[in-house]
């Protein structure tokens, strides 16, 4: 049982939107396929998955860097201890090799997209939905509820693009979302007070379904100002209110706000993740931390910062992965997190969820697709087959 070989395709987000600080016009992502020996239904058994959203395609880092030291590794070296599966774990470190420590950039998000193939892969061998695979593979038992889903959108969309805030909240409303996220930062803030509020009527003024989002664009003083300003509206939690490596601007935030604060989606290490909580203010039971396992080196790392989270008197219930997509919906369910946001109308053909997931009062389930279920999903699919060669 070996990997024959690893392909990576960049494939460019749809639509233009910005928030206070990147317009995505111009982004892509790295689709990953792992291709193995195992011949099934006379195809060859492979992972599929990408690096998430919100950086760049990695594909020079890939083609480079870590797919050639994947393929040059002894075979048996990637196996688990049974020989019956990939190891996760020895499939990052083997990516990994004769990288330094430190400097957890763009190459966080290449490693991440290979290892998260590796347990799409994993799950599709053993026939069974990703949740399963990952669940027993940390030792637990999958999630039974629908998860806790939010439905991120309120960009800054470009001119004639977009009818209004509210018509797009509306519309996630209609699919069977009935909580949301928002961006705030890239407007004065007169005109995003205007904007929470015209989406606060979407939710018929229930602060508590509705989250704002300043994209680490804010001082310490305009943080504040925002915090002062939105108090009366007692919003769901404010997410990235400054530079996400900025711990002592969170912490201090943190102390001069009212609503919970959300943050951790640009932190991709565990050694980032330590120093959020030693030196971040972060609360146990109040906020909400946002790290991401496909630009966090995958999962086996993402694993690890959960374990930081709980060590240091946190739930792991107050985890909501960044990405709004299929893998960290999987994540979730698989090892009992907190919930989870969805892209149903940004960021296609990545962003979102596939028809055969169960969405209903802003709790969904998975399918039992085996994998990942990325095949499911109707936008994702020229490109899976342009990648697999079909």
């Amino acid at each position: 049982m070996r990997i024959t070989e690893i392909r990576e395709l960049a494939v460019r987000l749809e639509g233009d939107v910005a928030n206070a600080v990147v317009n995505f016009s111009d982004h892509d992502v790295s689709l990953v396929c792992v291709v193995t020996d195992i011949i099934r239904n006379g195809k060859p058994v492979t992972g599929l998955a990408f690096n998430s959203i919100g950086r760049f395609a990695q594909g020079g880092i890939l083609r480079d860097r870590m797919i050639p030291r994947m393929l040059a590794a002894p075979p048996d070296t990637l196996l688990d201890d049974n020989r019956s599966a990939f190891s996760p774990a020895k499939v990052l470190a083997a990516a990994m090799r004769n990288e330094k420590p430190g400097g957890h950039g763009d190459r966080a998000g290449a490693a991440a997209a290979i290892e998260l193939a590796v347990w799409d892969l994993n799950a599709k061998l053993a026939g069974e939905p990703a949740y399963a695979t990952i669940a027993r593979a940390h030792g637990l038992v999958p999630m039974t509820d629908p998860v806790d889903v939010y439905a991120a959108g309120g960009y800054y969309y470009a001119a004639g693009k977009q009818k209004g805030l509210g018509d797009e909240l509306r519309r996630y409303r209609d699919m069977g979302f009935n909580a949301f996220k928002m961006k705030i930062g890239g407007a004065p803030i007169a005109q995003d007070m205007r904007r929470i509020e015209e989406a606060l009527e979407v939710v018929d003024g229930d602060g508590s379904r509705l989250a704002v989002d300043a994209n680490g664009r804010f001082d310490y003083e305009t943080a504040v100002a925002y915090g002062k300003a939105m108090t009366p509206y007692g919003l769901r939690w404010f997410e990235e209110i400054g530079d996400p490596l900025d711990f002592d601007l969170n912490r201090r935030a943190v102390e001069a706000v009212t609503s919970p604060v959300a943050t951790g989606e640009n932190l991709f290490s565990r050694v980032d993740t330590l120093n959020l909580l030693r030196f971040g203010g972060m609360r146990p039971g109040r906020d909400i931390f946002q790290m991401d396992a496909g630009l966090s080196y995958g999962l086996t790392e993402y694993a690890g910062m959960l374990a930081l989270l709980e060590q240091h008197g946190f739930s792991r219930k107050q985890a909501y992965p960044h990405g709004g997509h299929l893998i960290n919906l999987h994540i979730v369910v698989g090892l009992g997190l907190g919930g989870c946001e969805a892209y149903p109308g940004v960021f296609q053909p990545f962003g979102g969820y596939s028809p055969q997931c169960r969405l209903q009062n802003s709790a969904v389930r998975p399918s039992d697709a085996p994998g990942f279920g990325l095949e499911e999903k109707a936008e994702l699919a020229p490109f899976i087959a342009k990648l697999l060669g079909d």
